[in-house]
């Protein structure tokens, strides 16, 4: 047996070597689940003979997926036929061989969620509904969601009985899959959708794969929906020889559609499975750890699991509590810049925080004390304008059946083909059963098309000819993409903006050049290099697998976008309630949904690798309104010792000239709003200076200068009792103080959370 397996662990060698039935492989951040997965495929082929024809690994991003070829390949010879592959690329390369026996051409195109939205838009218009009550980005994520828990529009339209809004939403998804499949496209969740009923309606079919797929291997299981689901479960059914690694600790895909219970009652659905469990991390100092390991243990629906190091216990993790959100960002940027002039790297550095609003004072604080940083999860390369309206050129010269993408471009640039002539091509297209690009190609049969005859029957030509070109191999992509530019004069179209504009924009152009030229010199397929595989891989590129570990640049992103990531130095913001948690996790009723939070910061602080750095703010700008919220409950939950020194101990309560008192545990001196944890100015509060970064000083509290506060001379209750606030609702009193001028009563409420008021102000009643 090779040596490379004395250098697992016990437990990495026990989930390698047990290859026959189901197996569940519970691995902790950082616990080198790759490496696992990767010495498995080598095992099978290596020690047990197996073919490598025969094993699937699906992983969810393009870049794991590239990762694990690579170290296959270093391990094993002959490891090219091991199926490796995204869910999403699984499932196109199955439909691009099978798809016909559902109705649809090999050649379908894939859209993605701007194209789906655009669909949407068009039946809504097209079925003369009201676009301001039926909106298509809101429908388009409900369609999805019904598609990744696998209901048809049939039965959307049944369960909605007599209700008429349901029953015209359902209308709308029925229209929407009419209007993809005569289009012959598909949108990203059909891609698994129609890969399960291809499988269920045409078992000889399931029976290939079954018998191709003797080792099914599943990473990041736990975030699996489904769809997902069934598809693994129907391929694996024959052998039952199906490996799932994940962490249900890092389950945080449930706005997506993501089941935890997959991987919380695998062993339920798989009887007999054998369970691993992977706690040592490798990538994190004990510190860190011991973090992680305090917050998450809070939840309740999860694996029992602890991570344990032998890096070593590291630099302590530190929070901070700031003033507000800018000077929040201003030292962490600080923080970064002095650390790299002692030597460090600015790669070595991410900033973490729970929303993309989040970004804008990083951002604005990089730029002022010159730091080089990249904003991951911004738009995205792919959903940009102009690279866009190239793509759907490509759609267009390569098919031709892709209406939504021959409508983009038909009059970009502007060619004086009108919105009347549209509508007309389009009608006449509906009326004959023929693509918009059929009807172009016959334009001179579409009644009342007039003048526009002549440029509609250019553009047929120009499309034709760049067609042909193609088809016969006289144009490789960046050719191809050079000539749209130049036979269009596409440039053109950023005559009207500023330099800068223009100069990114014709940036953008090149690197989508740049980017055909390395897919033609990296392609190792048989056969030359085709545009709809250019396209194929296009459609499937993740914001995530574009990081490049060569910039040197602070990374600003999403926790959610961070996921799978790790970096030296992490910087994780915003921790306040209302914020990280959010207010709706918080105010839900569900205790999945703050579960799911919690989820959330163990994988924030899990990105660590040698130091974290925690930090809140008591104001935080976001959307136009200032907040006021508490710090934290996730902080809280921490080692003592991380925060107990880093919070206020007591802060003393008090009021404006002719406003409520505070009411806040951490003495904010301002009223809070409506239920959700924080308070939003309506104008009237502070708010940063313009270019300043920081805030106007608030009007000085008055402490009896208006008005005299008189003070109880007996409360009615006591600690220990229930009261009701007239705002805040029912809770239980945790501390009294005697201060000189009132009593400061320090409550526990149901709802609202610890809040410490002034007795004669809050009128607590003793229930």
């Amino acid at each position: 047996m090779s040596g490379r397996y004395e250098l697992l662990n016990d437990k990495q060698r026990e989930a390698v070597f047990h290859t026959e039935g189901p197996l569940l492989i519970l691995a902790g951040a950082g616990a080198g689940k790759t490496r696992v997965l990767t010495h498995r495929i080598a095992y099978l082929i290596e020690e047990q003979n197996v073919a490598p024809y025969n094993i699937m690994a699906i992983t969810f991003t393009n870049k794991a997926a590239q990762e694990m070829k690579d170290r296959v390949a270093r391990m094993v010879e002959y490891s090219d036929t091991v199926w490796i592959a995204t869910f999403h690329s699984s499932c196109v390369r199955i439909l691009r061989r099978h798809i016909d026996a559902l109705g649809y051409g090999t050649d379908f195109t894939i859209y993605d969620a701007d194209d789906a939205r655009t669909a949407v838009k068009h039946v809504v218009k097209e079925m003369d509904l009201d676009p301001k009550m039926y909106k298509e980005r809101a429908l388009a994520s409900w369609i999805s969601a019904c598609k990744n828990e696998m209901l048809s529009p049939e039965r959307v339209m049944a369960e909605a009985g007599a209700d008429f809004r349901k029953r015209k939403e359902a209308e709308i998804y029925l229209n929407y899959q009419k209007k993809l499949k005569a289009n012959n496209a598909v949108d990203f969740d059909d891609l698994l959708l129609l890969a399960v009923q291809l499988f269920r309606e045409h078992p000889d079919i399931l029976s290939y794969y079954q018998r191709r797929f003797r080792y099914i291997m599943v990473d990041e299981y736990q975030d699996t929906n489904k769809v997902q689901f069934e598809f693994v479960a129907l391929l694996a059914h024959e052998h039952q020889n199906l490996c799932v690694v994940g962490d249900d600790d890092q389950s945080i895909y449930r706005f997506r559609g993501a089941d935890i219970r997959n991987i919380l009652e695998f062993e339920h659905y798989f009887p007999g499975a054998k369970v691993v469990r992977l706690e040592q991390n490798y990538r994190s100092t004990t510190a860190i750890l011991e973090a992680a390991n305090a917050v998450i243990s809070h939840n309740r629906g999860r694996k029992e699991k602890h991570l344990w190091s032998e890096l070593g216990e590291g630099k302590p993790v530190t929070y901070t509590q700031y003033e507000n959100g800018y000077q929040e960002a201003e030292a962490v940027i600080r923080q970064i810049r002095k650390e790299v002039q002692g030597g460090a790297d600015y790669r070595d550095y991410a900033v973490l925080y729970r929303t993309n609003a989040q970004s804008r004072a990083f951002e604005e604080k990089c730029i002022a004390f010159d730091v080089p940083y990249r904003l991951v999860g911004g738009v995205n390369f792919y959903q940009r304008q102009e690279v866009k309206d190239l793509l759907a050129y490509l759609k267009t010269i390569d098919t031709g059946k892709d209406d939504l993408s021959t409508e983009r471009i038909l009059n970009v640039p502007r060619r004086g083909i009108g919105d009347s002539t549209v509508m007309k091509l389009q009608l006449f297209a509906s009326q004959n059963d023929l693509s918009l690009m059929e009807t172009i190609a016959h334009a001179d049969r579409v009644p009342g098309i007039g003048r526009a005859l002549p440029k509609l029957q250019a553009f047929s030509h120009m499309i034709g000819e760049l067609h042909a070109a193609v088809r016969d191999g006289e144009l490789e992509l960046p050719d191809l993409l050079r000539e749209i530019l130049d036979r269009t004069d596409y440039y053109s179209t950023f005559d009207d903006l500023d330099e800068e504009r223009a100069e990114q924009k014709r940036e953008n152009l090149e690197e989508l050049i740049s980017k055909a030229t390395d897919f033609v010199f990296g392609w190792e397929e048989e056969g030359p290099p085709t545009l709809s595989a250019f396209l194929e891989e296009v459609a499937l590129v993740a914001d995530v697998d574009a990081v490049s570990e060569d910039d040197n640049r602070i990374l600003l992103m999403t926790i959610h976008g961070a996921k799978g990531l790790e970096f030296p130095t992490v910087f994780l913001a915003g921790l306040e309630d209302g914020l990280f948690p959010s207010y709706m996790s918080m105010n839900s009723g569900d205790p999945m949904d703050i579960e799911e939070e919690r989820r959330l910061c163990y994988v924030g602080i899990t990105r660590a690798m040698k130091r974290l750095y925690l930090s809140s703010a008591r104001a935080r700008t976001l959307h136009g309104d200032v907040m006021y919220n508490p710090v934290s409950r996730f902080v809280k939950e921490l080692p003592q010792e991380i925060w107990e020194d880093a919070l206020p101990k007591k802060r003393r309560s008090f009021t404006f000239e002719g406003e409520e008192e505070a009411g806040s545990a951490y003495g904010s001196p301002y009223p809070r709003g409506g239920g959700s944890g924080s308070y939003r100015t309506g104008g009237g509060g502070p708010v940063p200076s313009a270019g300043s970064g920081s805030y106007r000083q608030p009007p000085k509290p008055t402490f009896g200068l208006s008005f005299e506060i008189k003070k109880d001379s007996a409360l009615g209750y006591e600690v220990g009792d229930r009261v009701r606030h007239m705002k805040f609702g029912e809770g239980t009193v945790l501390e009294i103080v005697d201060g000189k001028r009132d009593y400061e009563v320090l409550v526990d409420f149901d709802s609202a959370g610890e809040r410490r008021l002034f007795a004669s102000f809050a009128k607590l009643v003793k229930l």
